[in-house]
């Protein structure tokens, strides 16, 4: 069977990381990699039997999760999330698939709860991330934000899921919005955004969600997580436009 290696990058996620390294505990290896912490994270993750190492300086995602994989041992890599949790079902997928891939990279079905409830809709049901690759054929972009593994091969697709443990708060969404947002903001601050198209965007972001992608059936939670992706872009572009000349 084809050796594998869990990979992470985190920063302060010392409420999450215990249950998700227990849940990747099949892997071969477990790689952290440290993007800043000034919490437990990187002592509970040496705890917990993984290989920590420590960023120098943040350049992005795509950056940091191809550092990532590069401390990786083995070739087969399964990248994931210190709010995630691999279902038991996955674990059992992931090592059927070990023994003998018919893919080099796969897509996985990923469950997402947010304000602690599994949400259905707002397009978040047909979330499957690329998540389970051979590096030697695919690896991470270095997009600074919405970062991707790319690969020129057929891609397999995996629904056994990992659950997606997103925001217990709105609070936390807050926090996230601007973080995410200043990241864009940065790398597209010579684009020119009219008000216009900060609220025509917006606007689209909660009717696209609510309405065509059915978030009124997931009730408070996806009326909350609606409203704020929809805040969450207009930020993104208000940003935009107060960075441009």
């Amino acid at each position: 069977m084809n050796k594998l290696s869990a990979v992470l990058i985190v920063k302060n996620e010392e409420a999450n990381i215990a249950k998700c390294l227990d849940a990747i505990s099949f892997a071969d290896e477990i790689i952290v990699l440290d993007t800043g912490s000034n919490d437990n994270t990187a002592d509970i993750a040496k705890s917990k039997g993984a290989k920590v190492h420590h960023q120098s300086k943040w350049q992005g995602f795509g950056d940091a999760k191809r550092q990532a994989v590069s401390k990786a041992e083995n070739d087969w890599i399964l990248s994931i999330d210190a709010d995630e949790i691999v279902s038991n079902d996955l674990a059992d997928k992931i090592k059927s698939i070990l023994e003998e891939p018919k893919y080099s990279l796969y897509r996985i079905k990923r469950k997402s709860f947010y304000l602690g409830k599994l949400i259905n809709h707002c397009g978040w049901q047909n979330d499957y991330p690329k998540r389970l690759f051979d590096r030697r054929v695919a690896n991470f972009n270095d997009k600074t934000v919405h970062e991707s593994v790319v690969g020129n091969c057929e891609i397999g697709t995996i629904d056994e899921p990992i659950f997606h443990n997103t925001y217990p708060t709105i609070s936390s969404h807050i926090q996230k919005i601007d973080f995410y947002s200043e990241l864009a903001a940065n790398s597209s601050a010579k684009k020119n955004v009219s008000f216009l198209r900060i609220f025509i965007e917006a606007s689209l972001k909660f009717i696209k969600m609510y309405l065509f992608k059915l978030g009124f059936l997931d009730g408070k939670a996806g009326f909350a997580l609606c409203s704020m992706s929809s805040f969450g872009v207009a930020i993104k572009y208000l940003k935009i436009k107060m960075k441009s000349n």
